[in-house]
């Protein structure tokens, strides 16, 4: 496979060795590049070959550079690493429980181990075959995110769907001999891989240890749009309290002989059963953050640091906010609210319900504009000024909510005026004292 170059970088080592703009890559080192992933891993090395047509004609170019330096090649789309879609059809699946006439994007099911090497995005290894698994083994992929969910190979073809995924403590263990490390995931659904499955599941990837780093354990997210599919059911509060309480022992062991807590909750378990969240050392280092494994407590931590640190004068102003929320973390920023906002701020934290996907999703991040103002226009705002809205509400790009209304419309509807705030205790600590936002 060849790759257009369409430019080199300013005093890059590639200028340096004669590429230029319009040549073809060919190979370097006589080894074939796939996609991006093979390009970065050999280019590592400080000496290289690479194989080039220059007008059609073929050309090698011997490149020294420091190790690990970048080369300065830009590519044109052939280098461009298109999402590989899932193969799954797994009875949990979110995508299969989104209403219909959204947004195109909202739709993609993408399963890519590049993307979970490069970005943190989980995977389920079932659509990758035998040539493709050694890439991952010949480029050292670590550390990859793998969605395990159960390791009783019945049960996970059972609830992905998909008579080839049985196979996933087989291929860990390879990754475990290769020397890659991984992360887990397990999206819990009450009946089918909680209870002994699920610890199952937890000694099983334990006995990967210390390949496999980590698991995290997220609780089945079900919506109203669950017409001709699996039937399932959200964990009750008493359901949650038992799980966190029947892992306690195996996350002690853990700690004793494995120096980690290995099995992490997500915050929402915590929630569900109205237990504390946990110290911040019960955390390490959040490795399992982007699953919700330690959220509430980071930003509690980050408010601390934030109070600690602050050497300005204390906030003489007053501020009085609506601050729209998911049912679920509502306690939590009340109790935050009430330790740090300074006198004289005022803030009403306002959980709201989700109708657009139904009551069982409680999380911030999946509310949608409509909610947050029938939320607004359904409350007793009293004297609030104006409405702080976390980003988290929001598409990366910050334009749109996931109902497809664009911020525009939601501020020209909405009953105050509204600042958008970055979600974690820094920025919250920071507009208390009136200091950001926008």
């Amino acid at each position: 496979m060849h790759h257009l170059i369409t430019g080199v970088e300013p005093d890059s080592a590639a200028l340096r060795a004669g590429f230029c703009a319009g040549d073809l890559l060919v190979n370097i080192d006589g080894r074939e590049i796939i996609d991006e992933i093979d390009y970065q891993a050999f280019i590592a090395s400080a000496r290289l070959t690479a194989e080039i047509l220059r007008d059609g004609k073929p050309m090698r170019i011997r490149v020294r550079k420091e190790e690990y330096e970048p080369l300065g090649l830009h590519f044109g789309e052939s280098m461009t690493l298109s999402p590989r879609t899932c193969r799954n059809k797994c009875v949990f699946c979110f995508i299969d429980q989104m209403p219909p006439k959204l947004r195109e994007t909202l739709y993609v099911k993408d399963d890519d181990w590049r993307y979970s090497l490069m970005m943190g995005n989980f995977v389920t290894l079932t659509n990758v075959d035998e040539a493709e698994f050694q890439r991952i083994i010949d480029r050292h992929a670590s550390p990859l995110y793998i969605s395990v969910h159960a390791t009783e190979p019945e049960l996970r073809c059972r609830m992905m769907n998909n008579r080839f995924a049985g196979n996933i403590m087989e291929r860990l263990t390879r990754l475990k001999e290769a020397g890659i490390r991984f992360h887990c995931q397990i999206v819990v659904c009450p009946g089918w891989n909680d209870g002994e499955m699920l610890m199952k599941t937890l000694r099983d990837l334990r006995s990967l240890a210390p390949a496999a780093q980590t698991v995290a354990m997220v609780p089945v997210g079900l919506t109203k749009f669950r017409d001709g599919l699996a039937p399932l059911r959200p964990f009750t509060g008493e359901e949650a309290r038992q799980l966190l309480q029947m892992i306690v022992p195996f996350q002690e062991e853990c700690r004793r002989e494995l120096g980690t807590t290995f099995a992490f909750p997500s915050d929402e378990f915590f929630c569900l059963a109205g237990e504390e969240i946990p110290p911040e050392e019960w955390y390490e280092d959040f490795p399992q953050i982007e699953n919700g494994v330690g959220l509430l407590r980071r930003m509690e931590t980050e408010m601390e640091d934030a109070a600690a640190f602050d050497d300005e004068a204390p906030f003489a102003g007053s501020c009085k906010w609506v601050l729209p929320t998911g049912v679920s973390a509502a306690p939590h920023l009340r109790r935050l609210i009430d330790r740090f906002a300074p006198q004289g701020v005022k803030v009403k934290v306002l959980p709201v319900q989700n109708r657009f996907f139904g009551q069982t999703v409680t999380v911030t991040g999946l509310l949608t504009g409509g909610d947050i103002l029938a939320a607004l226009k359904e409350a007793d705002l009293g004297d609030a000024e104006e409405i702080l809205l976390c980003k988290v509400t929001l598409r990366h790009e910050g334009d749109l909510f996931l109902d497809d209304m664009s911020i525009d419309e939601f501020r020209e509807k909405a009953p105050l005026p509204v600042r958008l705030a970055d979600c974690d205790g820094q920025a919250l600590y920071d507009i208390l004292n009136g200091r950001s936002g926008v």
